[in-house]
This record gives C-alpha cells, structure tokens and sequence, in this order.
C-alpha cells in the first residue's frame, strides 16, 4: 500500500476523474456495503494473526532458548514478508486484479502463524513466520483499495472503518493467541486457524466483485504520478516510518517487558498489549474528525509532540498510572493513520492498491525490518527499559518533520470531512 503527503491532489487528478466525483456517483455502488463489511471483516482476522507473534514471544524464547536478538530477527522476518513486499502485491493488485489476494490471505496467514509451536528450530520458525507474513501481505493492497472503492461518496469513513476494523484485529491477536496457548499450549496453537479457514470460505463464497471502474481501462501502473508529488511523499513517508517504529517495537515486545519488569504473567502482558491495540483503533475514527477541523498536517506534528510526555509516564511509574500513560500516550500516538492513508491516495488516486501498499505496508514493514533485530541486539546489552527510552523519544524527531509538510489542501480536508 503506497504513501504520499496531502496538497498536490488536485494537480495529480485527471480531469475525468474530478468529474466522476461530482456525478451522481454519490450513491453506493450495488454490493458496496456488503463488500465494505467483508473486507472489514477480513481485514480484522489478517491483522489478528500478524499481531500473534508479540504473545507468542515469550513462549516461543523459552521453548526454543531464543535470546532478544533472535526474536527480534523472527519480528523482522516478519515485518518484510507482510509489509515490506506489500508493495509487490499492490502492483499486482493494479495490474491484475486477481481477487485471490483477498480470498486466500486470510486461510495462508492462519495456517502458518497459528503453526509456529510445531517448528524443530529456529530455521523452522524463520520459514513458518515467512510464509505467514505472505498472507498478510497479499490481503492488504487489494483490500485497502477495494475497501476505499466501494464508498466513493465517503471514501474517508469507508478507510477508517476498513482500518479501524484491522487495528482491532491488531488489539484481539494477543489476546486471542494468550488465551488459546493458556488453554491448549502453544504445541497446539494451530487450532488458532480455524477462524482464518472460515473467513476465507465465507469471502470465496460472499465478497462481491469490486467496483466496475476499478478496471476502467484494464491492467495499468504508472510510477509518472508519483515522481510529480516525491518530496511531500518522502516527508510523510518518514513520518510513518518514525511512528511505526513504537507501534512495531511495543507490539513485539509490550508483553516480555511487563512480564520481566512489571512481574505481569504471560497471559497477562498480552493482555496490555490488546489493551495498547484496542485504544489505537478506538480513536481511528477521532483522527479523521480531528484533520477535518484543523488540517492534517497539524494533527500530524501534534500526534508526534503530544504523545511523548505520556509514554514517558509509561516508563516512568508503575500500576494504573503506567497503563494510563500508554493507554493515552498510544492513542494520540496512532490516531493519525487512517488520515495517512487517505493522504496517500488522494495525491495518486490512479495507483490507489500501490499507494496503499506503500503507506501502510512499505513504511511499516521497513521500520519493523530494520529496528525489531536491532531492538532486540540492543535489549539483550543494556535491558528492555533503557532501550525503550530511545524509542518513545523518537516521535520527536518525527515533529521536526512534520512542519515541514505543506499546508492542507482544502479538497483533502473535504474528502476527510466527508468520512
């Protein structure tokens, strides 16, 4: 899924395209809302099973003698095969409209995270974590644009419903997976595939076809859009980075940190994570209200300021206060991602499946690939707190960015509105 910034839409829109918007085209497409709650429902269960590894965690150091370095490289396998080839998949998605990606992810992913008990070793662990993060992949470009297609007259609420409903998957996978290995053991987490297998057989049967202009004009990329908006791309691009950095860190490592420094149990822990999950997808909805009235851009460089002071309140006390400090720390922290998303698409609406892979997958998976092994080598030399410190402080250097995006468009802030 592909990311660019907020103002250049207007140039970058065909005139044909700017006049589809203002046609009776208003009215929902037959089938748009079934296939907005599908997608949602599917896109809930993808994200449920990517979010798995974060519990598993400390279970899988201890069955297979992983030290933190090594389970950051299982996050980091994780995070190139189901984000960073996510663009790979949205090229696909524009070129081929093959509607497997959607059906089949949910069945691929299930199966292969829900499987990770099973491996002899840590080679097998690598390859489980590999192939389940290619069902997450696939799902999510050709969800995103089909999500973002089926209500053209409120594109905006169509992305923060589509959204909001994966960030709840996010918050329910540790607790879903805490509950089964408490339950089962993780030697028999696979029984945790059986919601994926009934997602996908259910979206085989049900999902109807996307829109007909989704193939106006047959198979087709063009990288000249964005070569024409590089810069504000390159800035919000870095911005998602900076905040998917202590998204991905706390989601990996959330639950062993309260368990080895807050004495929480296993299944515990993973509850504070789906605790920190659910609140990023409750104030989903609150970001696109909050860039509707004041701008994008502002709630951008606010989300990176004002996050800081309550995750420092994170680390800093014990208890109720902790957990309040997270709780709201996280919640400003995330609340700008589906304002990122219709950023993205408003600046390439041609190229919405890459666009999306590109903001929600390419910046993620990159940030995950890059700073989970490097996370986790720095913990096992100076401790999970003190690197933790490092990280929270990183939405700083991201404000420093953030007012260099440029002003609002005004059509961005009515497409938001309208969402």
């Amino acid at each position: 899924m592909r990311t660019p910034p907020e103002m250049a839409a207007v140039a970058l829109e065909a005139p044909q395209e700017i006049a589809a918007s203002r046609a009776p085209a208003l009215a929902p497409a037959p089938g748009a809302n079934k296939r907005l709650a599908l997608l949602s429902v599917g896109h809930f269960c993808i994200d449920m099973y990517s979010a798995a590894l974060g519990a598993l965690q400390p279970l899988l150091i201890t069955r297979y003698s992983l030290s933190l370095f090594e389970a950051g490289i299982l996050g980091g396998v994780l995070y190139f095969s189901s984000s960073v080839m996510q663009p790979f998949y949205g090229y696909l998605s524009d070129r081929f409209h093959f509607r497997g990606f959607t059906v089949l992810a949910p069945m691929v992913a299930g199966i292969f995270i829900s499987s990770l008990g099973l491996a002899t070793g840590f080679p097998m662990l690598l390859l489980l974590v590999f192939l389940g993060g290619v069902g997450v992949a696939s799902f999510h470009p050709q969800g995103t644009a089909h999500a973002a297609a089926s209500w053209r007259h409120r594109r905006g609420l169509a992305m923060a419903i589509f959204i909001t409903a994966g960030t709840i998957g996010l918050s329910a996978g540790p607790a879903y997976f805490s509950l089964l290995t408490s339950r089962l053991g993780i030697e028999r987490a696979y029984w945790g595939a059986l919601p994926a297998l009934a997602i996908t057989v259910v979206l085989a049967f049900t999902l109807p076809p996307p829109p007909r202009r989704e193939h106006a004009g047959g198979p087709h990329f063009d990288l000249a859009p964005f070569r024409r908006v590089w810069k504000p791309m390159l800035l919000l691009y870095f911005l998602v980075v900076i905040r998917s950095i202590v998204q991905i860190v706390f989601t990996q490592f959330l639950p062993l940190y309260f368990h080895l420094h807050h004495g929480f149990s296993i299944s515990s822990a993973s509850y504070v994570l789906s605790f920190f999950l659910l609140v990023g997808a409750v104030v989903g909805f609150l970001g696109g209200s909050l860039a509707d009235r004041f701008g994008g851009k502002r709630i951008v460089v606010f989300s990176m300021v004002a996050s800081v002071p309550f995750l420092v309140l994170f680390l800093l006390s014990r208890g109720w206060a902790s957990l309040a400090g997270l709780g709201v720390g996280g919640s400003i922290l995330l609340f700008t991602i589906p304002v990122n998303v219709t950023m993205a698409q408003e600046l390439v609406p041609s190229q919405s499946g890459t666009v999306s892979a590109l903001m929600m997958g390419f910046a993620w998976g990159m940030a995950g690939l890059m700073f989970i092994p490097l996370f986790g080598w720095v913990a096992d030399h100076v401790g999970l707190h003190a690197t933790l410190w490092g990280v929270i402080l990183l939405p700083l250097v991201g404000s420093l960015l953030a007012v260099k995006l440029p002003a609002d468009h005004p059509r961005f802030v009515r497409r938001v509105s309208a969402g």
